[in-house]
């Protein structure tokens, strides 16, 4: 087990939940929070080619989007991912805030998509965002799941 995560980036510790429902409070619009969104992705480090295997690509989304995870010493998961449309890497990017450090047990007991209903992007999302969302999520609890074993 490493002590050193893989692809670190801000989400989870200096970018967490708390402070996107902050900042998030104050859009009123939906192009504020697109542009958000987009602010967000450019914040999320580019994930190196040697990560991005085929093991990792998730299917159901509609870019091309890769999420994966090591447990860490202590017990917690460190979640690392990318994409290729900015939009999804910023939806990629609240989920990682919301999953990253936490235990595996409380990934299973918990909605890893609910900060997407308290940030108010949830019902803005297409039918084929929303699909590949869910697609992020079923791979955050398979992760948690995997865990345990």
């Amino acid at each position: 087990m490493s002590t050193t995560p893989l692809a670190p980036h801000p989400f989870g510790d200096l970018i967490t939940e708390a402070s996107l429902k902050e900042k998030f409070a104050s859009f009123h619009q939906w192009e504020d929070r697109y542009r958000q969104l987009i602010q967000l992705s450019r914040q999320l480090p580019v994930l190196p080619e040697t990560l991005k295997t085929p093991e990792i690509e998730l299917s159901g989304c509609e870019n091309r989007v890769w999420l994966s995870s090591q447990r860490l010493p202590n017990g917690t998961l460190h979640f690392y991912g990318d994409s290729e449309g900015r939009i999804v890497r910023g939806l990629l990017a609240v989920l990682l805030a919301a999953v990253e450090g936490k235990t595996p047990q409380a990934l299973l007991t918990g909605d890893p998509l609910q900060i997407f209903d308290d940030l108010g992007l949830r019902a803005q999302l297409s039918a084929s965002r929303s699909s590949g969302l869910q697609a992020l999520a079923d791979a955050v609890q398979r992760a948690a799941s995997d865990a345990l074993r």
